[in-house]
C-alpha cells in the first residue's frame, strides 16, 4: 500500500529516541489518532493504553497521553499489561481505541506503538494510513474547554487475569503441576505467575524483576535456555517461555527440550478437530511454519491456509474464512473464540489442560509431528540498503531455488520490525540445505557490503 512510511507491519516501532520512535512523533501519533476516532466531534470518546516495562513506556505514555487528550480523548492508563488485555480491554471498556507501547521479543532500547479498534483487533492498513497521513497533513487541537482527561486504571491486570483463568475448562485445576514460568522481565511479570499459582499450580518464576532495561534479556521466548536449566533444576512439569509483551509462547518440556508454535499448533488443531471445535476445518499459519506442520495436519484432514509473516495477516485470514485457531512458529497462538490477538498464557493454559486432562508428560503432547529439517539465517541491512534488488542477489535466489526444486522450499523475505533480511529453506536433505541458504546468505552479505 503506498503511502505507508511510518507504520510497519505491527504499528510503529524503532529504537527509542531516534526517528520514528521519538517523544515529539508519539505525540503527533497520538494526536493524529485522537482527531481520527473523533471525526464525529462528539466528546464521549475513550481510549486504552497499556505498555510493557522497558524504561522508554514513561516517555511515550506521556507523549501519547498528551496528544491524545490535546484532541479531546480521554484517556485510561493500565501501566504494565500483556498485549492482549489491551485487546481483551479496549472493547470491554467501551473504547474507541487501544494502545500498546512495546516492542515484543525486541531489546529494550527499542520500543513500538501497536493500535487495536474498538472491537480489540488491530487496525486495518486502510485506518493506520489514514492515521499516518494526519500525522504529516498537522493536527487541529480540541477547543480549550474540550481537552480530555487521563486516569490510571488499577485493576487492568486483575481484569486480564479473571479473563484468562476463564479459558481453563471449568472445574479444573492445575494441582499437582509444577511449573516455570519465564516473563522475559517484561509485561506479564506479574500476571502470568498470579493466574498459574490461582489455578493450582506449584509457580518457579523467572525473569519477573524487571528494571526498565532487562526485557528479553537472556530469557524469556527468544532465550529459553534459562528456564530449560530451571525446570530440570526444579524437577518441573513444564516451562512457559512468555516474550517482552506475553504475546508468544515457547514450552519447555520435563526433559529441558524446547517446543515452539508449530508444535503447540499441531496439538491443539488435531485435538479441536477431534472435539468438533475447529471451525472451518483448517488451522492458519505463515509461510515460515514448517512442512512436517502441514503433512501432520493433512494425514488428520485438517487443511493448514499460510498467510504472510505477522500475527495481523493472520488474523485477518481468520476472520476472513471464519477460522478460530491460527498463529505462528515463532510462539503467537491466536485464538479467536477467547482472544483478538495472540496470547502466549491463554495459548499455554490450553496446553496444560491437555496434560491434565490426559494425564501425558509434556514431552509427549509437545512432539506431534517430526519436522523437516529447517534453516534460517539473517542478514542486517543500513538504511536506505535495497539487496534483494541486486542482479547477483536474485540470480543466487533463482539458483537456489533450481537446487531445491521437488526437495524443498526457500523464502527469502525482509523482517517487518528490525532492519534484516531472513532467507529460510526446508530441505530433508541437510547438505542442500546447508548449501542453499548459505549461498543466498553470501549474496546478500556481498550486496549489503557494495
Amino acid at each position: 500500500m503506498t503511502g505507508r512510511t511510518l507504520f510497519g507491519t505491527d504499528g510503529v516501532r524503532g529504537r527509542a529516541n531516534t526517528h520514528p520512535m521519538t517523544a515529539e512523533m508519539a505525540l503527533r501519533i497520538g494526536a493524529a489518532a485522537g482527531r481520527y476516532f473523533r471525526r464525529d466531534g462528539s466528546a464521549a470518546h475513550r481510549v486504552v493504553i497499556g505498555k510493557d516495562t522497558r524504561l522508554s513506556g514513561y516517555m511515550f505514555e506521556n507523549a501519547l497521553t498528551a496528544g491524545l487528550t490535546s484532541t479531546g480523548m480521554s484517556v485510561l492508563l493500565l501501566g504494565p499489561v500483556p498485549t492482549p488485555a489491551v485487546g481483551l480491554l479496549t472493547p470491554s471498556m467501551r473504547a474507541d481505541v487501544g494502545i500498546m507501547i512495546s516492542a515484543s521479543h525486541n531489546p529494550h532500547e527499542d520500543n513500538g506503538i501497536k493500535f487495536f479498534g474498538p472491537d480489540g483487533f488491530k487496525l486495518s492498513d486502510e485506518a493506520e494510513q489514514e492515521i499516518e497521513a494526519l500525522v504529516n497533513a498537522g493536527i487541529e487541537p480540541a477547543l480549550a474547554g474540550n481537552i480530555g482527561r487521563a486516569k490510571r486504571i488499577d485493576d487492568g491486570r486483575f481484569r486480564y487475569v479473571e479473563r484468562v483463568k476463564g479459558t481453563l475448562p471449568h472445574g479444573m485445576s492445575l494441582d499437582g503441576l509444577k511449573v516455570v514460568i519465564d516473563c522475559a522481565n517484561g509485561a506479564a511479570y506479574r500476571a502470568a505467575p498470579e493466574v498459574l499459582w490461582e489455578l493450582g499450580a506449584e509457580v518457579i518464576p523467572v525473569g519477573v524483576s524487571p528494571n526498565g532495561k532487562n526485557i528479553n534479556d537472556r530469557c524469556g521466548s527468544t532465550h529459553p535456555q534459562v528456564a530449560a536449566e530451571q525446570v530440570v533444576a526444579h524437577g518441573a512439569h513444564v516451562g512457559i517461555c512468555l516474550d517482552g509483551d506475553a504475546d508468544r509462547v515457547i514450552l519447555i518440556d520435563e526433559r529441558g527440550q524446547k517446543a515452539d508454535g508449530d508444535q503447540l499448533m499441531a496439538l491443539l488443531a488435531g485435538r479441536w478437530a477431534e472435539e468438533g471445535r475447529l471451525r472451518g476445518g483448517a488451522l492458519v499459519a505463515t509461510v515460515m511454519s514448517n512442512l512436517g506442520l502441514e503433512r501432520y495436519l493433512g494425514a488428520r484432514g485438517v487443511r493448514l491456509e499460510r498467510t504472510s509473516v505477522g500475527d495481523r495477516y493472520v488474523v485477518e485470514r481468520m476472520r476472513a474464512g471464519g477460522f478460530n485457531l491460527g498463529g505462528e512458529q515463532s510462539g503467537h497462538i491466536v485464538m479467536t473464540d477467547y482472544a483478538t490477538t495472540g496470547d502466549g498464557l491463554m495459548a499455554a493454559l490450553q496446553f496444560l489442560a491437555e496434560m491434565v486432562s490426559t494425564g501425558k508428560p509434556a514431552s509427549e503432547l509437545a512432539r506431534n509431528f517430526e519436522t523437516v529439517p529447517q534453516l534460517l539465517k539473517n542478514v542486517r541491512y543500513a538504511a536506505g540498503e535495497t539487496p534483494l534488488e541486486a542482479g547477483s542477489v536474485k540470480a543466487a535466489i533463482k539458483a537456489a531455488e533450481a537446487r531445491l526444486d521437488g526437495q524443498g522450499r526457500l523464502l527469502i523475505r525482509k523482517s517487518g520490525t528490525e532492519p534484516l533480511i531472513r532467507v529460510m529453506a526446508e530441505c530433508e536433505d541437510d547438505a542442500v540445505l546447508t548449501e542453499v541458504v548459505d549461498g543466498v546468505v553470501d549474496a546478500v552479505e556481498r550486496a549489503v557490503g557494495s
